[in-house]
């Protein structure tokens, strides 16, 4: 697979070292070609640097490793040769006191769909700090990371779900993109959960079998349950 890296960060650094040792071809692309070099040096193998314009040129799937309020416009400018690929936000529109910053409006990812109308957005990997993402694999307590992918076209959603297992993960249907919302809003608790109370946020679910009470055969008297 073709991807292109739109960022030079963290996040591009973690995901993309897992998609270069899957043996796809990457094209590492920033503003600072310089830093984009340095990258592409450590990924090392089939990645090359280029431009945020010449990775978003030649990627298959693009992934978005940029921060909210960079990302709508970069994508904007790169809206031509974004049409018709899969361009995966990873992003968290999270603020000062763990506040969710897109709360009266779109979820950052339907605002890079919105910024490129002829993509396919996938939202996906906003959920773990980098350092989870460079570990080779995430597997805690010898149970693979499962990873919510939101979208809402069926041949990008298999694209992403190939990285995600690339990476070492378990791909989890989280539904269409206007869920990707629920994904950054459920970063905004955990963050705030980790980093500000210093809790253990994967406590707060039960386990399966005592998530919505006795079996029920109908999803909506499952539903209706949580009303």
């Amino acid at each position: 697979m073709r991807i292109g890296v739109l960022g030079t960060g963290n996040m591009a650094n973690a995901l993309a070292t897992h998609w270069v040792r899957a043996g796809h071809d990457v094209l590492v692309g920033g503003r600072d070609v310089r830093k984009a070099e340095r990258l592409a040096t450590r990924l090392g193998s089939s990645a090359k640097p280029a431009s945020l314009r010449g990775a978003a040129e030649f990627g298959q799937v693009v992934l978005a490793a940029l921060p909210f309020g960079v990302g709508s416009s970069v994508v904007r400018e790169l809206r031509a040769v974004l049409d018709g690929k899969v361009l995966i936000d990873c992003s968290n529109p999270v603020g000062t006191g763990f506040l969710l910053l897109t709360q009266s409006g779109l979820s950052a990812a339907q605002q890079l769909a919105a910024a490129a109308p002829g993509t396919h957005v996938v939202k996906a990997f906003n959920l773990c700090h980098e350092d989870v993402w460079r570990m080779t694999p995430p597997v805690f307590d010898e149970r693979p990371l499962a990873v919510p992918v939101c979208g809402d076209d069926a041949a990008a959603l298999a694209l992403v779900h190939q990285l995600v297992r690339d990476v070492g993960c378990e791909p989890l249907a989280g539904g269409g993109l206007e869920r990707a919302g629920l994904l950054e809003a459920t970063a905004a608790l955990f963050i705030g959960l980790w980093v500000g109370e210093g809790a253990d946020a994967q406590a707060i679910a039960p386990p399966l079998a005592y998530a919505a009470g006795p079996r029920r055969e109908d999803p909506e008297e499952t539903a209706r349950a949580f009303r």
